[in-house]
């Protein structure tokens, strides 16, 4: 069914947002500005825009720095909705004298991981119950054992998982020394960036690099994290691209896992700091921005992508570490010759150069081409492995994920109502039953149409679709 966005129209253009439309693109202006602070989005029909979420796109749309800098390009992917005060599922592309820490925010690199594996659905049953049971302890009971050495933990931050590897290689601590140090290795080759940024240890939580201890046990570090985090388990259901798939090492029937979270509270202390930095730096004698945004420049905007770095390093680690946890208890489980290779790890929560810009992504993942895109729907519905494309008009940019439809108080609502949440049939490992309910599957938009509407223009290829089996919130 096609959506009437009419009633929307008219409600930007009183707050002075022009809207046109061309095919399945949206283009949001301010309208009388002398600049160009406008817009692109990709929605399919079917779907509705939000007008909160337009005037946040169109706000950024507009930053400039007094001294110097600004937007050239912004455009939001179909699983566009209102954040806090940036829309998740925006892109945004600034010069390079300039960066937003509020584009970013306090996630700071969250991001997508899959392994695969040689298990089938019905081997994977048989031993379930058993790997729950050391799964529930590792990630939400915090019985996983991962110490750390003061030396390892500047690592992180300083280098990410390269420079981290090469500190614990000799001589892995707890859990660790069931670990493959040389497939954790080979696998930096299909990490977004190898996992490894130019950060700096000075920028870390002092609890976690402590100078007067040698081992600490970092309570953020290999964990999900709230939200729509999870770590998932899921079946391969379809193959759409054979070739590709064969040169992944997908195929039909096939068990695999999927990991979102990030830099937990090393992004929140690091992106709180550059956010309340940036507004302290705005020039004295000038009014703050209307919109309520800080960018910063120069010198500062490069201290911040360094900062930035340090927390990216951290949720490299995290997500790696997560997922050795799970690697190492499906060994434990269905056998110690289990390989569960490492498919493709990539953040959407970052700032990166590209083409001489700085690309803020908030909610949206590189699709460059040939690189594995990762797009997972809710804990009921499908999530896709894509190819990217490398699609320049849309910022080499995809989605990642289906985008909320409904927000966590109105799903509290809906439960109060007795609407039905989409929740049957959906297994779900959680302490916390409030999370089934802000994360059900009703509270999404059709995974379906958001990646269909991607492929249709281009921005990315189906290689296959996965369904989910189990589902781990934190």
């Amino acid at each position: 069914m096609v959506c009437s966005n009419e009633r929307v129209f008219k409600a930007l253009a009183r707050d002075g947002i022009a809207v046109t439309k061309k095919g399945p693109v949206f283009r949001v202006r301010l309208a009388g500005e002398s600049t160009d602070a406008s817009a692109e989005i990709l929605l399919p029909d079917t779907l509705r825009l939000e007008s909160k979420a337009v005037k946040q796109l169109v706000s950024f749309a507009s930053v400039r720095h007094p001294a110097g800098g600004e937007v050239r390009a912004a455009f939001a992917t179909p699983d566009f909705h209102p954040g806090t005060i940036v829309p998740v599922g925006a892109v945004v592309a600034t010069t390079r004298d300039m960066v937003i820490p509020q584009a970013i925010g306090t996630d700071i690199q969250c991001g997508m991981r899959l392994h695969v594996s040689d298990l089938n659905v019905e081997r994977f049953i048989a031993g379930k119950d058993e790997l729950v049971k050391l799964l529930k302890g590792d990630l939400l009971l915090g019985t996983r054992d991962l110490p750390m050495r003061v030396s390892s933990m500047k690592a992180i931050f300083d280098g990410g998982c390269m420079a981290w590897l090469d500190d614990v290689r000799g001589d892995p601590l707890g859990r660790l020394s069931k670990s493959s140090m040389a497939q954790l290795s080979a696998e930096l080759d299909n990490i977004y960036g190898l996992g490894s940024y130019d950060g700096l240890s000075k920028w870390a939580p002092s609890c976690m690099v402590p100078d007067n201890r040698d081992v600490v046990r970092d309570p953020s570090l290999a964990t999900i994290g709230g939200g729509n985090h999870f770590v998932e388990i899921q079946v391969v259901e379809e193959v759409m691209d054979r070739r590709r798939a064969f040169e992944w090492g997908v195929k039909p029937g096939q068990v695999v896992f999927m990991i979102h979270s990030g830099s937990r509270m090393a992004g929140v202390s690091i992106g709180n700091y550059w956010i309340e930095r940036a507004k302290k730096e705005w020039p004295s004698g000038l009014s703050f921005p209307r919109s309520g945004i800080f960018p910063l420049h120069g010198d500062s905007a490069q201290e911040y992508l360094v900062a930035m770095n340090s927390a990216s390093n951290y949720a490299s680690v995290n997500r790696l570490l997560l997922a050795e946890i799970v690697r190492l208890r499906v060994r434990e489980v269905y056998g110690h010759d289990r390989e569960v290779p490492l498919l493709f790890d990539v953040p959407h929560n970052v700032i990166l150069e590209e083409g001489g810009l700085y690309i803020h992504r908030k909610g949206a993942t590189p699709a460059h081409f040939g690189q594995p895109v990762l797009i997972p729907g809710s804990m009921g519905h499908s999530s896709y492995l894509m190819a990217g494309l490398g699609n320049a008009r849309y910022l080499n940019s995809a989605s990642h994920g289906a985008g909320r439809a409904k927000t966590r108080y109105q799903m509290k609502q809906g439960k109060k109502k007795g609407i039905d949440l989409g929740l049957s049939g959906v297994e779900c490992i959680t302490l916390k039953e409030e999370r089934l309910v802000q994360e059900a599957p009703a509270a999404y938009k059709p995974i379906e149409e958001v990646v269909g509407i991607q492929a249709d223009v281009g921005i990315v290829a189906p290689v296959a679709r996965m369904r989910p089996l189990l589902t781990f919130k934190a």
